[in-house]
């Protein structure tokens, strides 16, 4: 039997976070205490639906963040619609 893994490093996740906020971003790397993403966006709701905002306006979108594990309450691969969209987004690159 295969099993495989939920997700990992260069996957596109979520996170719910510990504060009730929704990220979506590429995971690097994954530790016992931190998870290292790359362009980390927030879902936020828009006239047509939902949209992706970034996490933190005054940092470089190029910048790594660590977000330590006790503030993570879930993480999962991300819906591909939505990694779709977070494609684009972060890159310009139309997905079909």
């Amino acid at each position: 039997m295969l099993i495989e893994a939920p997700y990992k490093d260069g996957d596109t996740v979520s996170l719910k976070l510990s504060s009730g906020e929704e990220l979506v971003a590429r995971l690097d790397n994954e530790t016992s205490k931190e998870y290292t993403l790359k362009k980390p966006m927030v879902l936020i709701m828009q006239e047509k639906g939902l949209g992706l905002a970034p996490y933190m306006y005054r940092v470089s979108p190029n910048a790594k963040f660590c977000i330590l594990v006790n503030s993570v309450s879930c993480i999962a691969k991300t819906e591909p619609e939505i990694a779709k969209q977070y494609v684009a987004t972060t890159s310009g690159i139309q997905l079909t």
